[in-house]
Parts: structure tokens; C-alpha cells; sequence
């Protein structure tokens, strides 16, 4: 089992930056793949940006490639989201999901945090 809490989330205007944490209990987080996806109101689910166990290997959406880096600290048992240059079409929440499988999709995540808000204003 894993345990997710995310956090960092808030209202910037646009053109700011936030930095998001994802914090993780239980056993061996640093063998898991970890996710952002986001959520704005009206839609569905979306991927962000995905790590690999290591942190060797990241991909991101097309959406936030070059805005957004995904980053995680095995150490502390926490994964990072640096958001640069948000516009109001980033306002959604955010998730964190671990998983065993280096995929885009939801289905491939098995634990998921509650989410943090972020708003951007414009």
C-alpha cells in the first residue's frame, strides 16, 4: 500500500510559478512510477507528466513540455511537479498516482492522493 499526499497548490497569476510536492508512505515508493494528472472543471482526468522509478526517465504532456518538470526524491520519498509560465487553461486539480507500469494512462496507476487546487489567474 501507498499513501499519497499532495500539496503546493494555491492561486498564482498567470505567468507565475508553483512548485507542487507529492509525499508518499508506505512500502517501497522508490520502486514505483509516479504521476501528475489534473483535473479542471467539466473534463476529464488528464496526464501531466510521468517519472520512472529512478528518475531516469520522464515524459510529459505536450500541453506543458517546457513549462513543467516532473522530479522526484526517493529519499524523501516525494515526487515534484516545478510548474513555469502558467496560463488560466492550467487551473485544475492536481494528482499524484503511483503505479507499477511507465504508461500515460490512468489505468495504469494504482494509488492516488486527493488532489491540490491550482488557479491561475489571468
Amino acid at each position: 500500500q501507498v499513501q499519497l499526499v499532495e500539496s503546493g497548490g494555491g492561486l498564482v497569476q498567470a505567468g507565475g510559478s508553483l512548485r507542487l510536492s507529492c509525499a508518499a508512505s508506505g512500502r517501497a515508493f522508490s520502486t514505483y512510477v509516479v504521476a501528475w494528472f489534473r483535473q479542471a472543471p467539466g473534463k476529464e482526468r488528464e496526464f501531466v507528466a510521468r517519472i520512472s522509478w529512478s528518475g531516469g526517465s520522464t515524459n510529459s504532456a505536450d500541453s506543458v513540455k517546457g513549462r513543467f518538470t516532473i522530479s522526484r526524491d526517493n529519499a524523501k520519498n516525494t515526487v515534484y511537479l516545478q510548474m513555469h509560465n502558467l496560463t488560466a487553461e492550467d487551473t485544475a486539480v492536481y494528482y499524484c498516482a503511483a503505479g507499477l507500469q511507465l504508461t500515460r494512462s490512468r489505468s495504469g496507476y494504482d494509488y492516488w492522493g486527493q488532489g491540490t487546487q491550482v488557479t491561475v489567474s489571468s
